[in-house]
């Protein structure tokens, strides 16, 4: 079947071989933008000792990243919606494997933070495709299997990521980790080009919101680089300063901009919803304490307690598999007795495991002072994310909640970016610190008991506004043209619940009475 053959009118069915390798297209995609936003992490020392560099170029290898994803990932599924799904998944594919081999093959700390930008460019385009691919070309009562597949072995392969990757910086060197994108890239597009068919949005219509991508791209651009280089260039220096003024001003031009647009990126309607705002601020918290202590925690690992890269990789590995035990279970329960207490409790747990982190010193015991605090840990990540993600796409409808999944999903980055930028230098770690295991271990520990305290915020913040709907079970699917395929790489299937009344002209439901 060539790539031209379009899907049966009903979809293409779970069970059959074009079916398998639509999923298994979608599932190497969005792997390897997952998979490479977790190894980097295990290979921050080793890039910081080959190019000889300070704490803030580290920052910056993670950060460019993430400001290029989170500025065009609304736009790139627009983009998609709008010229064809499959074609944008194409493209950000191609953009992703060239950008890693430009990383690869980087000469010095400019040019690979240069290109983990382009890489954030095409895993933007490439991670709503995913997917919309799957929403789009499957039978409607195929699709919720198809969807749990890429769920699973999406999460499967994020879990080995890490391990992959610390065996490749020990045994040969961290520029094989972003080589290893490219014979998979090949096999994504060879796949995608002959099995995966196209899809449209019909009714997308309008410009696209081109002008909102550049404001809010350029704001958390600016808004980061003050942050990163305010502690080393000094505060009150002038590049410092004007990049801290012009983010914030392009931040506030955006918000702006997008209660004027025709069609924006950024609908501001969407927060008229109590609960939904409520939920993206917990986001936004528990996000930025987990994004703050997870890029310190292999470097603490490796610099202090003396793992090496491959021991690093795998030390977090219970943290996946709690969650794949676990999280399905825990959004069931959240659907029983409603988000409020697992959102409060949840994060509490999570703060609790990252005060154990504080325990992890020169001797760096396995068994005794890490392994304890991972569990503790994965329990509050398994009881807060599903309640959490499913919450903030419940707080519409379903026409919107593809759109809803998107925010939240970049609201999570927004808050990972600043974690990362700011919570070092609250700490107290700057320059070269990270190579001097007292100095950096002392700004760790202190690290992630700020970001503990974050979470009991986000625990407090979702005990008093978060309320727990009374759910009403749709009687039929929900059609494929009412999904929204907006949806973020780590986004859960749009649910087939409201939040309790017919929703108004802007396709938003009403506040759920809060039910004890």
């Amino acid at each position: 079947m060539n790539a031209s053959t379009p899907p049966p009118s009903d979809g293409i069915r779970y069970a059959s071989a074009r079916g398998r390798w639509v999923l298994a297209a979608t599932i190497l995609g969005s792997a390897i933008a997952a998979i490479d936003a977790t190894v980097v992490g295990i290979a921050l020392p080793a890039i910081g000792r080959d190019f000889d560099t300070g704490l803030s170029t580290l920052q910056w290898v993670v950060t460019a990243y993430t400001l290029t994803l989170a500025g065009l990932l609304l736009i790139a599924g627009a983009l998609g919606d709008r010229y064809g799904r499959r074609r944008v998944f194409l493209i950000g594919v191609i953009w992703f494997a060239l950008a890693s081999a430009l990383c690869g093959l980087a000469p010095g700390s400019g040019t690979l933070i240069a290109a983990r930008a382009l890489q954030g460019i095409g895993a933007a385009l490439l991670t709503p495709g995913s997917l919309a691919i799957l929403q789009a070309s499957f039978a409607p009562d195929d699709r919720s299997k198809a969807i749990g597949a890429w769920s699973g072995f999406g999460g499967i392969a994020t879990a080995i990521g890490p391990f992959i990757g610390g065996w490749f910086v020990q045994a040969v060197s961290w520029r094989l980790i972003f080589f290893i994108n490219l014979p998979i890239a090949v096999a994504v597009v060879l796949v995608t080009t002959r099995h995966v068919p196209e899809s449209h949005d019909t009714e997308a219509t309008g410009r696209i919101d081109t002008s909102g991508g550049v404001l809010v791209t350029l704001g958390l651009i600016g808004l980061t680089y003050g942050l990163i280089e305010g502690p080393s260039s000094g505060w009150g220096s002038v590049p410092v300063i004007l990049a801290l003024v012009l983010g914030v001003l392009m931040l506030v031009v955006f918000v702006r901009w997008e209660g004027r647009a025709e069609h924006p990126m950024l609908p501001l309607a969407v927060f008229r919803s109590r609960q939904f705002t409520a939920t993206n601020v917990v986001t936004f918290i528990v996000y930025g304490a987990l994004a703050g202590a997870l890029f310190l925690l292999p470097i603490q690992l490796q610099q202090v307690s003396g793992y090496t890269p491959l021991q690093a990789g795998i030390s977090l590995l219970p943290v996946t598999a709690i969650m794949l035990v676990l999280s399905a279970r825990s959004g069931a329960l959240a659907s029983r007795i409603g988000p409020r207490l697992q959102m409060t409790v949840g994060p509490l747990i999570v703060g609790a495991g990252m005060a154990l982190f504080a325990r992890i010193d020169a001797g760096g015991n396995y068994l005794t002072e890490v392994f304890p605090a991972v569990v503790v840990f994965g329990l509050g990540l398994a009881t807060t994310v599903a309640p959490l993600t499913s919450t903030a796409l419940s707080s519409v409808t379903s026409r919107r909640s593809g759109i809803a999944s998107a925010i939240n999903n970049d609201v999570a980055r927004a808050a990972g970016l600043i974690a990362v930028a700011v919570l070092p230098a609250a700490a107290g770690i700057t320059g070269a610190a990270y190579l001097h295991p007292d100095q950096f271990s002392s700004g760790f520990h202190t690290a992630v008991l700020i970001s503990a305290g974050l979470c009991v915020v986000a625990g407090a913040v979702a005990a008093l506004a978060i309320r727990n709907p009374r759910p009403e079970v749709r009687p039929e699917p929900i059609p494929a043209e009412e999904h929204a395929l907006h949806c973020g790489l780590d986004a859960p299937p749009p649910l087939l619940v409201t939040m309790g009344g017919p929703p108004d002209e802007e396709g938003f439901s009403p506040e759920p009475a809060d039910r004890p």
